[in-house]
């Protein structure tokens, strides 16, 4: 009796040890998969978990750890960002001084704007029209130096990955000059926002590198052209487009893109919601780059005579 209890107690040893070795997938939602990845192809993933091996498409999962990296495994992230499970609350002063290494400058020839680097490969964020019809791109990053100081780095080789017109949204590639991780911030892990909550903008208006507004959330829900975007009093001005709206958690909860014409206050941003989405098919948006400006562009009805019609200024 005892023999077998000691090879029962020996088997529930080693499959518990093999679990913990095992690769951990997490999927959209925060579930996670843990077992051997036995075959893979462009699309799908097959886990061995136990005695069954069941099939992951590589768009449900956000993070993949391997159990040994050094064998020649490696991380997935078909989602390209990330996000944080209990980030902290700070001040407004703190957590400003945390994320403005994730902030970039973007400038083309016909102009400048800004964007927020999500993950350490360089993939960041900016809007479509500070790009558009443009091909020769340059970035302006901030990279941590000795003594808490920051130094100034101006990228000449910027790769745009794909573009949304319609959701006035970019996905651009940075390579660090040093071959390390990039400094980078997390997009919102589910939308919480509330109206009334602190919210800052980082970025570059009229070419003033760096500069923190800070503001409230108006409201959650303003709609234009059937899309729905975060309206803010934080200051935005031209320059500021395609840079980041934060929480006190230090999170991206949208992306700063228009403001209204002789309108104090009267500013917008992309809802994380749709950058996450514009992400996640991001191949359904790539970059044709014999076309620069490939997409569709909806034309507006014209008004009425006598109908008014709200001006807005894309920043």
């Amino acid at each position: 009796m005892r023999v077998l209890f000691s090879i029962l107690a020996l088997c529930l040893f080693s499959a518990l040890n093999g679990l913990s070795m095992a690769d951990v997938i997490t999927l959209e939602g925060g579930h996670e998969i843990r077992g051997d990845v036995v075959a893979e192809d462009d699309a799908n993933l097959w886990v061995r978990v136990g005695s069954q091996v069941i099939q992951v498409q590589k768009n449900q999962i956000i993070d993949h750890e391997v159990s040994n990296p050094e064998e020649g495994g490696a991380r997935i992230r078909s989602f390209l960002f990330h996000t944080e499970e209990d980030p902290t609350e700070l001040s407004i002063e703190k957590q400003a001084n945390l994320v403005k290494p994730s902030v970039i400058k973007v400038q083309t020839p016909a102009g400048l704007g800004s964007g927020v680097i999500i993950n350490e490969d360089g993939y960041a964020i900016t809007n479509a029209h500070v790009i558009q019809g443009e091909t020769n791109l340059r970035a302006t990053i901030w990279l941590p130096a000795e003594g808490g100081k920051t130094r100034r780095t101006t990228l000449e080789d910027v790769e745009i990955v794909a573009v949304n017109n319609h959701l006035d949204l970019a996905l651009l590639r940075l390579t660090h000059p040093d071959g390390e991780d990039f400094p980078h911030s997390p997009l919102e892990s589910y939308e919480g926002i509330m109206v009334g909550q602190p919210v800052f903008a980082i970025g570059n208006p009229l070419g003033l590198e760096q500069t923190t507004s800070d503001g409230v959330v108006s409201t959650t829900q303003r709609n234009f052209q059937g899309l729905t975007y975060i309206q803010t009093n934080t200051a935005i001005n031209p320059g500021n487009s395609g840079g980041p709206l934060f929480n006190t958690r230090g999170e991206v909860i949208g992306i700063t893109n228009m403001g209204i014409l002789a309108g104090e206050g009267l500013n917008f941003a992309i809802p994380t919601r749709y950058v996450k989405d514009f992400i996640r098919n991001r191949e359904a948006f790539s970059y044709d780059t014999k076309n620069p400006n490939s997409g569709h562009n909806y034309q507006v009805p014209p008004a009425r005579k006598g109908q008014g019609v709200a001006d807005e200024l894309s920043n």
